[in-house]
């Protein structure tokens, strides 16, 4: 049976656990969605993805980084970054933690 459900807690127990400089780990899949914890330390090494994706931004604040525009960011926000786009988050608290989710096909959708 494939997971529909995660616990903050065991992702970040899963992220801790991962190879060091893999911030990220996503227990659910379904299709071409995929959802999950992003968790960079330092800086954010990004780059344009194929898919759209959403970030909802669990702890921490900085800025982000969409394209051209940058605005500050805190927990709660919902970041919204089509399929492609430069991205990334920039002078981010050492908690920075969002959930990530990724869906639909190579080159977003229209």
């Amino acid at each position: 049976m494939q997971n529909w459900l995660a616990s903050l807690p065991d992702i970040i127990k899963a992220i801790a656990d991962e190879p060091e400089g893999k911030r990220y780990f996503y227990p659910i899949r379904h299709g071409t969605m995929r959802v999950g914890i992003y968790a960079p330390q330092g800086t954010d090494p990004q780059q344009p993805h194929d898919q759209d994706e959403l970030y909802i931004v669990e702890s921490g604040s900085g800025v982000f980084l969409n394209g051209d525009e940058r605005r500050q960011f805190k927990p709660g926000d919902v970041i919204f970054v089509p399929a492609g786009a430069v991205h990334r988050f920039e002078d981010f608290s050492d908690d920075f933690r969002t959930w990530v989710v990724f869906w639909g096909l190579q080159g977003g959708e229209a």
